[in-house]
């Protein structure tokens, strides 16, 4: 007796996609990478140029030089674009690198408070959100 077939049959390749976007996690964690980094450098680019941008509070735990700060958001926001392009490109160091990067920036803009609530608190949690796409598209690859 013949088979009941509708159409042709469609296997599921068992192997995983060398692609680096085969997840739309990667590609979410990479576009918020450069992004945040992006904000980040004219965060930095802003506390260097124009100290009086920004008024820090006296009453502050904690107390930096703002130009200290400038040149910190402005390596650590150059680092993260540059993580970020490399996620686009699937480098397989990309995707811990960025969870290393991504943590310190969420610290750096937590120090930053007192200079720019509002920025910070924003930066911040881009940071929480680029860590979540980068453990959450890692799970989905184990899963594969």
């Amino acid at each position: 007796m013949a088979s009941a077939s509708t159409g042709p049959s469609v296997a599921r390749d068992a192997t995983p996609s060398s692609h680096p976007f085969r997840y739309g996690w990667t590609v979410f964690a990479a576009v918020l990478m450069i992004l945040g980094g992006a904000m980040a450098i004219f965060e930095g680019i802003a506390a260097l140029a124009k100290d009086n941008v920004f008024v820090a509070t006296r009453s502050y735990v904690y107390q930096f030089s703002l130009t200290g700060w400038g040149w910190i958001q402005l390596i650590l926001g150059i680092l993260i674009v540059l993580a970020g392009c490399a996620l686009f490109t699937g480098a397989a160091w990309a995707r811990d690198v960025g969870l290393v990067l991504a943590g310190l920036g969420a610290l750096a803009n937590f120090l930053w408070l007192p200079f720019y609530p509002f920025w910070a608190i924003v930066l911040v949690a881009i940071n929480v959100f680029i860590l979540w796409a980068l453990c959450a598209g890692s799970q989905e690859e184990e899963r594969a």
